[in-house]
């Protein structure tokens, strides 16, 4: 799986801050933490005001690193991919299935060779609550990036992930919406998601159990590629844990049961695990919170 490093994003006023200051030393540390991730995701947002032309100090910065431009002005983004020596190996995050910013972008991806990730989702929809309205946005979006003459490999589907706490039918529906990606394309195309989005609005307390167990049940349904918080290394060792299929103790060993339970359609209930351990225990029951089977508060681990 390719994990992008999230930790350069705007939303977070001391990440802003660093970037309308210029702040070296902050966006080096940063770029320290994300050195356990494969590529490294640039949100910089509309990139206006005091961000104006940001790319131009930013992406020198990550030298030789396959970086993912995230950006809704897409003249920002032409900009970042004019300063990469690696262009083929980069992504444009993102397109939606709206025509025109569809049509430009995926002419851009065409020009740089590039990755271009594609969100299931529209102006004219939204994101769809179920997982046959976001397909009829991806199959949209295939249609017109097979036109242009897209390899299918260069396609990162994103099915868009809501926070646990605002819809909780939503995890199962990214899930169903990966799974049938996986089996709808041939030659195959990619899919994405920007993991930490599930426990948004969550305790903090809670938010990095529900990232992993997620992270799992995804892996298990197929994902290729997840957006992540870098800072959280214990995500990152699980995933590769899980690649090479080598669990260490026996919350790794529960860790593949889960994503295999994921991958053959199988049932919580019939996944055995120590109730006695809590740390098996908390994240039996994040699984079923995400899968519906218990309904979710912020103090479901104490029930």
């Amino acid at each position: 799986m390719i994990l992008i490093g999230e930790n350069i994003h705007i939303i977070s006023k001391t990440v802003r801050q660093a970037l309308e200051n210029k702040d070296e030393n902050f966006v080096k540390n940063l770029s320290k933490i994300m050195q356990n991730c494969d590529a490294i995701d640039l949100n910089v947002g509309p990139a206006k005001g005091k961000l104006d032309k940001i790319y131009d100090w930013l992406v020198p910065l990550f030298k030789d690193c396959i970086l993912s431009f995230d950006s809704t002005n897409i003249e920002t983004i032409k900009d970042g991919l004019k300063l990469v020596s690696n262009p083929q190996k980069c992504f444009i995050n993102s397109t939606s299935a709206d025509d025109d910013r569809l049509g430009i972008l995926t002419d851009l991806a065409l020009e740089y060779n590039c990755n271009l990730i594609a969100l299931a989702m529209s102006k004219a929809t939204g994101i769809p609550k179920d997982a046959d309205g976001r397909m009829e946005l991806i199959f949209k979006i295939y249609e017109k990036c097979m036109e242009k003459g897209a390899d299918s490999d260069k396609i990162f589907f994103d099915p868009l992930i809501l926070p646990l706490n605002v819809d909780q039918s939503q995890a199962n529906e990214v899930i169903n919406t990966i799974r049938m990606v996986k089996e709808s394309f041939e030659p195959k195309v990619n899919t994405v998601v920007g993991l930490s989005n599930i426990s948004n609005g969550m305790p903090s307390e809670l938010r990095s159990l529900v990232n992993r167990v997620f992270g799992v049940m995804l892996f298990g349904a197929g994902l290729d590629s997840a957006i992540i918080d870098a800072k959280d290394s214990e995500l990152v060792k699980i995933i590769q844990m899980l690649e090479c299929n080598n669990p260490q103790n026996d919350v790794d060993k529960l860790y593949i049961n889960i994503a295999n339970m994921v991958q053959c359609f199988g049932d919580i209930e019939d996944v055995e695990y120590n109730k006695n351990d809590i740390k098996q225990a908390n994240i039996i029951k994040t699984v079923k919170i995400l899968t519906g089977k218990e309904i979710f508060s912020n103090s479901y681990t104490q029930l």
